[in-house]
């Protein structure tokens, strides 16, 4: 296992432990059930990464073959889920804006305009990859990748 599943899991139980603190089920806030369905999706394509750097460390030859596999048969549908997360993000990034007012003096509110601006960039990077693959895009949607796993995590601490 790579270190970052363990992150990525760490992220999700840290997201699910948001979600119980502010009583998603009993005071439904539809920006709570957005948010996490674009988490949900980051994480999805984030693993892919976690998959590469198992198949990159990995020694085992079946081990590299399985993971291979697996990621081949998610590759078509990878672009449409990371433009899916951008689309929930949005949703939410709308509805909070809507429930609370935009305040820069929120950090929370910052932190999460800065990752959904680094998740466009994201989401451009990866459909540019399509048209014109070059080593520079690939190497800026991996280091974007990257950059929003962590503001990610900074704004679901927040």
């Amino acid at each position: 296992m790579n270190k970052w599943f363990y992150f990525n899991f760490f992220v999700i139980v840290l997201a699910a432990w948001n979600l119980i603190n502010k009583q998603l089920f009993s005071n439904f806030q539809p920006h709570l059930l957005f948010g996490t369905v674009g988490l949900v999706f980051i994480l999805f394509n984030w693993t892919r990464h976690a998959v590469f750097s198992t198949i990159r460390s990995s020694s085992d030859r079946n081990k590299k073959i399985r993971f291979a596999n697996l990621s081949k048969k998610v590759l078509p549908f990878h672009r449409w889920i990371g433009t899916s997360a951008l689309i929930f993000i949005g949703i939410h990034a709308a509805f909070v804006i809507n429930t609370y007012g935009f305040q820069w003096q929120n950090m929370k509110l910052a932190s999460g305009i800065l990752t959904a601006l680094v998740l466009s960039g994201v989401v451009i990077t990866g459909w540019m990859r399509r048209i014109r693959p070059s080593g520079r895009k690939r190497m800026a949607h991996l280091r974007l990748g990257i950059v929003m796993f962590f503001l990610v995590l900074m704004h679901l601490i927040l």
